[in-house]
């Protein structure tokens, strides 16, 4: 009989920045300030746990700069316990490293070589496999490749598909982690289709999530979207964590427990970096910092499909969704528009989670899942 019994930690899209590399651009909504003194105050909470691993699904740095990489690789060699990292879309932006108008950054082929020691080790592609306890196997794959004309996709190309056709039936009496940066299940009503949020879909992900229930996957790790959301589709049940560098500033420890995997339970416990030298109330500073840059992603949300609310009247409905992202970003959110018409009220307070933890009993940040 295996015992399943392990415990390990998630810190998302970092978004590392030593100081020299800070962007600073009015209008950016990650606050990299706090990215290191935040990472590492996480990793001191970590060290009292007893981790057997640590994930991190993409979003390593600010914007792929090498010294950021280079400090963060750094860095995570000198933990207690194993890091296992994935690319994210900042982590080399360009085809070419050329970022106008920010620092340079690495290209997609140097990113193995910074982190041969989470998880690179035997592979100079940007996806692997290991094992990360006794019948326990991560699957790390790369969500982000450039066309031909050098443009960034959120999407996984026709080898890594093969590969993971490959590989999937040779593992499938292990209980199986994925990995991967970009969403593969919708977080919100509409996610993929809609003009501002499908960007953070994975675009091929039918074709992922047929290959996960056909060898019967049922965890996915994810990051990308920086909000706190735990989404299921059938048996396939998606974990995406937020950012440690936006409000409200999470992390994740997952305890899993269980002797066979039709028997397995996970322990989801959230967690968040309220102060940080500087930023006493980082919380309500980070909020504030999220809903002072709200106004132009809300008209854009107005104004778009579905709603197509002519600019002059979505301007009136902007001052009551400042904070509308920073809820949706801190999970479990809730939502009463009583003042809007019926057709947007209808559209934003179908946001709300309260009818998922009534059906499913999942809360987005605590909950217990049994699979």
């Amino acid at each position: 009989m295996m015992n399943y019994n392990f415990r390990f930690g998630i810190a998302s899209d970092l978004h590392i920045a030593v100081e020299e590399t800070i962007f600073h651009h009015p209008k950016r909504f990650h606050l990299v300030e706090v990215s290191i003194p935040g990472f590492k105050q996480v990793i001191e909470h970590f060290k009292t746990l007893d981790l057997d691993f640590l994930l991190i699904p993409g979003d390593l740095t600010q914007d792929g700069e090498p010294q950021n990489h280079e400090w963060l690789s750094n860095y995570l060699k000198t933990l207690p316990f194993p890091v296992y990292v994935i690319p994210g879309n900042h982590d080399f932006p360009t085809l070419s490293g050329e970022n106008p108008g920010k620092n340079p950054a690495i290209t997609y082929p140097q990113f193995p070589s910074y982190y041969t020691h989470c998880g690179y080790n035997q592979t100079d592609k940007l996806y692997y496999t290991c094992e990360l306890h006794p019948g326990v196997q991560l699957v790390a794959l790369n969500s982000n490749i450039f066309d031909k004309t050098g443009e960034q996709l959120g999407c996984m190309d026709e080898e890594q598909l093969q590969w993971l056709e490959d590989l999937l039936p040779k593992i499938r009496d292990q209980f199986i982690l994925v990995m991967v940066h970009h969403n593969v299940i919708e977080h919100f009503p509409g996610q993929a289709n809609h003009q501002i949020s499908t960007r953070y879909m994975l675009d091929n992900a039918p074709r992922l999530k047929q290959l996960l229930n056909q060898y019967e996957v049922r965890l996915v790790f994810t990051g990308h979207l920086h909000v706190q959301d735990i989404a299921r589709e059938g048996n396939l049940y998606e974990i995406t964590t937020g950012s440690l560098v936006s409000y409200p500033h999470p992390y994740r420890v997952i305890e899993v427990s269980g002797e066979s995997q039709g028997e397995m339970e996970l322990n989801i416990q959230s967690h968040w970096v309220k102060a940080v030298p500087g930023w006493e109330d980082l919380l309500k500073f980070s909020r504030e910092w999220m809903g002072d840059r709200a106004d132009g992603f809300m008209m854009r949300l107005l104004t778009k499909p579905p709603l197509n609310i002519p600019p002059e009247e979505a301007e009136k409905y902007v001052p009551d969704l400042r904070y509308f992202w920073a809820t949706i970003a801190q999970g479990d959110a809730e939502f009463s528009f009583p003042n809007f018409p019926p057709g947007v009220r209808e559209f934003f307070e179908k946001f709300s989670e309260e009818e998922k933890l009534k059906r499913e009993k999942i809360s987005d940040n605590h909950t217990c899942l049994k699979l």
